[in-house]
């Protein structure tokens, strides 16, 4: 099975990678004005979303190494690559070895104390077990306001925002993803060093303020490893921060394309 994906607009292209139990729809809000100035490449990961059958060494290096083959399978060269949460942290290893023009993270996961990741990832295996309890009742609670709010509060700092047919898709990949637990575990172990190898490829981490997750005193630690890199506070966003406030997010994902 083929990695799945969806392509918007012309010029320089760049990829937008998802985090763990997401899929590449949380890209929509921001889509329309990448693609004003890019080829906007959005991939549901293998394990995930539409590429849920597509096998993966769900580790970063297993990751990045299918990621890098790819983009030479689509013939994309050195594209510029953004993500978020796990997705950031791929953006930073592809930048690390080369493989893309500039990388843009949003909440990148490895700036984590060994509490923080043990946080985070009961967080995100206790609401999957909630989801997966209550999925008969799912269309039910998306339909409303206060509904989508309950069920992501975690994730977005504006969870109302969502429709309900995006907060079901988000839903069936959350519950769904046969890799969300061989990337959890590929991931926890994770810390990102070495920022000298990312030398002569631009850099921006951006992250909510409202992170709830993966909490914002990480952005801190991100600034101390990566002082030659942009760093960005998204103010009153969450941990997809799209959604939340989607011109302040494209504004930063085409700020990061256009580095030097």
């Amino acid at each position: 099975m083929a990695i799945a994906f969806d392509s918007h607009g012309s010029g320089s292209p760049l990829v937008l990678l998802h985090g763990t139990g997401s899929q590449r729809g949380m890209w929509d809000p921001v889509v329309e004005a990448l693609a004003a100035e890019h080829r906007v490449i959005a991939l549901d990961l293998p394990g995930f979303g539409a590429s849920a059958g597509e096998q993966v060494d769900a580790t970063p290096a297993g990751y990045t190494a299918r990621l890098e083959r790819w983009f030479a399978e689509q013939e994309l060269g050195r594209p510029h690559v953004a993500g978020n949460s796990l997705g950031g942290g791929l953006a930073l290893e592809l930048a690390r070895r080369g493989a893309v023009a500039s990388a843009t993270a949003l909440s990148p996961v490895g700036f984590w104390t060994p509490r923080e990741v043990t946080y985070a990832q009961r967080s995100l295996r206790a609401s999957r077990a909630i989801v997966k309890l209550l999925r008969p009742a799912m269309p039910a609670i998306t339909s409303t306001a206060v509904g989508r709010t309950a069920l992501f509060s975690q994730i977005y700092a504006r969870p109302w925002r969502l429709s309900p047919g995006e907060s079901m898709k988000a839903i069936d990949a959350f519950a769904d993803g046969p890799a969300f637990e061989p990337a959890l575990e590929g991931f926890r172990d994770y810390r990102f060093v070495a920022a000298d190898e990312l030398r002569g490829v631009p850099v921006t981490i951006a992250w909510g303020t409202r992170d709830a997750l993966l909490i914002p005193r990480q952005a801190a630690r991100a600034r101390r490893l990566l002082p030659l890199a942009q760093h960005v506070a998204l103010r009153g966003c969450g941990h997809v921060p799209c959604h939340d406030d989607p011109e302040a997010v494209a504004a930063v994902l085409l700020a990061g394309s256009r580095a030097r």
